[in-house]
C-alpha cells in the first residue's frame, strides 16, 4: 500500500469526512481491520482564510507547498489537498514536491464524464466559482460548468462558511441549495457538483433534482485507487 499524504484542516470538518471515506473504503476493498496508511498535515484554518480573504494566494501557495514537502519527507507517495478552493495554488504545490498531487477537478470531471454528463452546476465557495481556475480546467477537461447567479453564489458562500465549515447544518440552507439547483435544472444544467468539500454535510448528490458529483467522494477514492495500485495518479497541469 503506497502512503497517501493530506493537506488538510481546510476545515477539519471536511478533512474529517476524507479521512472516514478513505479509511472505509481501504477495509472495504481488503477486508478485516485493513486501514489506510496515511499522512495528514492539518492547517490552521484560520491563517487560509485571512490570506483568501486579502487576496494574498501568493502566501497561501507558499504555505501549502511547504506543506506538501513536509509530507513527502514523511513518507507521502502522494498528496491532496482536501479544499476544492485551494486547488486555485495546485500548480504551485505540485511543483513543490516530486509525488503526484491527486486533483480534485480531474477527478470530478471523470466522474462526470463515467456518466455522460457534461454541464453541471457548480455550488462551491465564491473563490472557487469566479476565480476561473476551476471552470477553465473543466473547459479543458471536456465540461462546461455553470454557477448560480451572484445572489446565490453569495448565499452559497456564506452557508459554507458561516455554517458547514463551523459544523452547522441547517434544513433552511439546504432548502435554499435545492432551490438553486432547480433554477439551474430549469436553465439546462444537467447536473451537479457538489464543489466544496464540506457541501456533501448538507446535500446528499443521490438525492437530488438532478445527478451530483460529491467532489470529496470522488477525490477520497481517487486516493485509495492510488494507494492500492488501481490508477495511477496524474500530476497537476503546471
Amino acid at each position: 500500500m503506497r502512503k497517501i499524504g493530506l493537506i488538510g484542516g481546510m476545515s477539519f470538518e471536511s478533512t474529517a469526512v476524507y479521512y472516514r471515506l478513505i479509511n472505509e473504503m481501504v477495509r472495504e476493498r481488503l477486508g478485516g481491520f485493513a486501514s489506510a496508511d496515511l499522512l495528514l498535515h492539518s492547517l490552521n484554518f484560520a491563517e487560509i482564510v485571512d490570506m483568501q480573504k486579502a487576496g494574498r494566494w501568493d502566501l497561501a501557495a507558499e504555505h501549502l507547498a511547504g506543506s506538501a514537502r513536509a509530507l513527502k519527507t514523511a513518507g507521502a507517495e502522494c498528496v491532496l489537498i482536501c479544499t476544492n478552493t485551494m486547488h486555485l495554488v495546485a500548480p504551485e504545490v505540485q511543483a513543490a514536491v516530486d509525488v503526484p498531487l491527486i486533483h480534485v477537478i480531474d477527478e470530478t470531471a471523470r466522474a462526470l464524464a463515467s456518466k455522460g454528463l457534461n454541464h453541471p452546476l457548480l455550488l462551491a465557495t465564491r473563490y472557487t466559482m469566479e476565480h476561473g481556475f476551476y471552470s477553465e480546467r473543466m473547459k479543458m477537461l471536456g465540461v462546461d460548468v455553470m454557477v448560480p447567479d451572484a445572489d446565490d453564489r453569495t448565499d452559497i458562500h456564506n452557508i459554507i462558511f458561516n455554517e458547514l465549515c463551523a459544523g452547522t447544518v441547517l434544513d433552511t440552507s439546504r432548502t435554499r441549495a435545492i432551490a438553486m439547483i432547480e433554477k439551474a435544472k430549469a436553465e439546462g444544467a444537467d447536473s451537479i457538483i457538489l464543489g466544496c468539500t464540506e457541501i456533501c454535510l448538507l446535500l446528499d448528490p443521490s438525492g437530488l433534482p438532478l445527478p451530483g458529483v460529491d467532489s470529496t467522494a470522488v477525490h477520497a477514492t481517487a486516493a485509495v485507487d492510488f494507494a492500492l495500485g488501481h490508477s495511477p495518479a496524474k500530476q497537476a497541469a503546471a
